[in-house]
């Protein structure tokens, strides 16, 4: 069942290329390209007239009567029709392996597949583990990417290269379908890898868009930072272990606690300390924490369902998923887990500042995800991992909803993706409008919805953490929870709500085809109920030790201890829900010149948010810049000047020289090589004679 979980959506990706290649090749036979392809619903000149207008597009569904848009490529019906079914049967498959293995308590072990890497020491299998672990987000990554694939037939069916984007889609799943099920590390990587390659191509699958390329690119680059750790925290462990398996990795981390240290530069680190911080700045890269999350915003870039893909269940929940699975690590190295709480509330605190005042609809929501992954980390560090993985699995459902949800608003709107220019859609889209309100319920932690249930319960594991940034990241935390209410109902407000702003998008727009409604109806179920099916498996002790088993090493007293928090301190998250829910109401429902008359009277800090704490103007000045000048000199100086500025011609045009004049050596006549053979071993014996006698 495990391989067939993981390798349909690897079929469909490689059916779905090869229907893009053939499609390709048919419509341009000699290799020529069409230099302005359309990017989803309407026409290239459509797209250009969009960004000209409002910035940034999203697809392009509009009505251009005056082009007709390049048709699709054969096969395209195929193509998305294999794809998507093929991730459903997945995604059933996984539901059933949750039941037999988290509730059964069948099927859990390891599914040797063949050996990998044989080199020394390093012996590596590739297998499938199967555990109560890999079963949550086998269900959470499978349910999410199917719905996905299907709200995709419908929010891109005027875009001629689908098949290239399914093929994208199913190959993203693949790799990390192959993460979570990964035994060893090396295996992990290269799920960890290939969820970067297939990013890199969705962000960047409007490649037309120069600001596509550039989030691809910088999505990557940003990546490869936190890649870097990783990889050195790998070594560490098979330095330290020589093993990558989980298995031989967790039973030799007690010994090494506080007992070994590892020596750079001349400063004695603890071992395990040092390789767990390595390892988190992989987390830190790919779930986007502060100082390694400016890729996040920009991976808008990508079409709406990508964004909902990456940001929902897959690539930004991969670091939290690898810490839970080095628990046993992590449990072992206090220190490391004080610094993953840190930076968890200090992401939390900072993405939700900085969306209050965003106005393209998914970069709120965009901002949104950077802050509950925040939250996740805030639980890993608390020790609290089950509830950490909790809220990544509610987190799933109703944040590929608000994504999800977005697109249907975009889809409505004509690509319009600025909030400002909306307003009174209810009336228009009241099935979207419902949904995004659940969403909207789910996130903000209102009673009863999944949010509630998950984000409450990382809200009291930080009070009850035995962590010297406890109280900072409960403050933190319990802020954000405000912030969050604030923005997310300002969304709601701006958007369905007032008098529109645009009255000619308002007045042509329609709700969502029935491809796009079926994943949002179902997503908002999961919002509305996940909560409440699933909270005693993550959150009670006995539940939580029954359904994990060996899977997570939990801080053994964290849970109890969460039972012993004073009654009104456990209800300051709803009371910051509820203010955060008035103000929004306030500024943009009761008195609308509100906000605008605060930031005329605090422009600095206005500015300081609306530019997301200028970090990506700190980088660029830090790093982009001096990378951009020494690759220019490199260039112009050596490249230009000393390589192609020696002689008339260059460098290049020397060493034909010198080696048109060695060939010439070369004659193939026997006795000139016997002649040349003959001078030099006279030559060392001349040699040998003077400097014996010179000793």
């Amino acid at each position: 069942m495990i391989q067939a979980i993981v390798f349909l959506p690897l079929l469909g990706a490689i059916l779905a290329g090869l229907i893009a290649l053939l499609g390709a090749h048919g419509r341009h036979p000699s290799g020529d390209q069409v230099e302005h392809h359309d990017h989803g619903h309407g026409a290239a000149d459509a797209h250009a007239h969009a960004r000209d207008d409002h910035g940034d597009d999203d697809h392009g569904h509009g009505h251009d009567d005056h082009h007709v848009a390049e048709p699709p490529a054969a096969g395209t019906w195929a193509a998305q029709i294999i794809t998507t079914a093929l991730l459903f049967v997945s995604a059933a498959l996984s539901w059933a392996t949750l039941v037999s293995v988290g509730f059964m308590h069948h099927e859990a072990g390891v599914k040797e597949l063949l050996p990998w890497i044989n080199s020394g020491e390093l012996q590596v299998s590739w297998a499938l583990r199967v555990d109560t672990l890999t079963a949550v987000m086998l269900v959470v990554v499978t349910s999410v990417s199917s719905l996905v694939h299907l709200y995709s037939i419908g929010y891109m069916d005027e875009d001629p290269n689908r098949p290239r984007f399914f093929a994208y889609l199913s190959l993203f799943t693949f790799a990390m379908l192959m993460l979570v099920t990964a035994n060893n590390l090396v295996q992990l990587f290269f799920g960890w890898e290939g969820v970067g390659l297939a990013s890199y191509l969705l962000i960047g699958f409007w490649f037309q868009k120069p600001s596509a390329n550039a989030a691809a690119i910088k999505a990557f680059v940003v990546n490869r930072v936190g890649d870097f750790g990783f990889a050195l925290g790998i070594f560490a462990v098979f330095l330290l272990t020589k093993s990558t398996d989980f298995e031989t990795i967790f039973a030799a981390a007690p010994s090494l606690a506080g007992k070994t240290t590892i020596n750079f530069l001349g400063w004695h680190a603890d071992a395990l300390t040092l390789t767990c911080l390595l390892l988190f700045m992989g987390a830190m890269g790919k779930s986007a924490q502060f100082l390694l999350h400016t890729w996040l915003p920009d991976a808008m870039e990508g079409p709406t369902p990508v964004s909902a893909l990456i940001h929902a269940a897959t690539m930004v929940t991969a670091g939290v998923f690898m810490v839970a699975r080095l628990s046993p690590l992590f449990e072992l190295a206090p220190h490391a887990q004080a610094v993953v709480m840190f930076f968890g509330a200090t992401t939390a605190f900072f993405a939700a500042t900085v969306g209050l005042v965003q106005n393209d609809i998914k970069r709120i929501v965009a901002y949104s995800t950077c802050s509950q992954l925040g939250y996740m980390f805030v639980a890993m560090g608390a020790g609290a991992y089950s509830i950490g993985m909790f809220h990544l699995f509610t987190h799933a459902f109703f944040k590929a909803l608000l994504f999800l949800g977005s697109g249907s608003v975009i889809y409505a709107m004509h690509h319009e993706q600025d909030i400002r220019n909306m307003g009174g859609l209810w009336k228009k889209i009241p099935f979207t409008f419902a949904v995004m309100t659940v969403g909207t319920l789910a996130l903000t932690g209102f009673p009863g919805f999944a949010g509630f249930f998950s984000k409450d319960a990382i809200i009291e594991a930080a009070y009850a953490a035995h962590n010297p940034f406890a109280t900072y990241a409960y403050f933190m935390t319990i802020v954000a929870a405000g912030l969050t209410s604030f923005y997310s109902w300002r969304l709601v407000w701006k958007t369905f709500f007032g008098v529109p702003h645009d009255q000619h998008h308002y007045e042509a727009a329609h709700e969502s085809p029935i491809w796009m409604r079926i994943p949002l109806f179902v997503l908002a179920i999961g919002s509305a109920f996940a909560g409440w099916v699933f909270k005693d498996y993550f959150v009670h002790p006995h539940g939580v030790e029954e359904f994990f088993s060996e899977s997570l090493k939990m801080n053994p007293h964290i849970l109890e201890d969460m039972e012993h928090m004073p009654f009104w301190l456990g209800q300051l998250p709803f009371i910051m829900m509820v203010l955060g829910f008035f103000v929004s109401w306030l500024f943009y429902v009761s008195r609308p010149y509100l906000p605008e008359e605060l930031a005329e009277q605090q422009p600095l800090l206005y500015k300081f948010l609306l530019n997301k704490w200028y970090f990506d103007e700190l980088y660029d000045v830090i790093f982009v810049r001096p990378a951009k000048w020494l690759g220019r000199f490199l260039w112009k100086k050596g490249d230009g000047f000393v390589i192609d500025g020696f002689g008339p011609d260059g460098v290049s045009a020397r060493v034909l020289d010198v080696t048109r004049n060695v060939v010439k050596i070369q004659t193939g006549y026997l006795y000139h090589y016997a002649f040349a053979m003959l001078i030099g071993v006279a030559g060392l014996i001349t040699w040998f004679m003077f400097m014996g006698g010179q000793q």
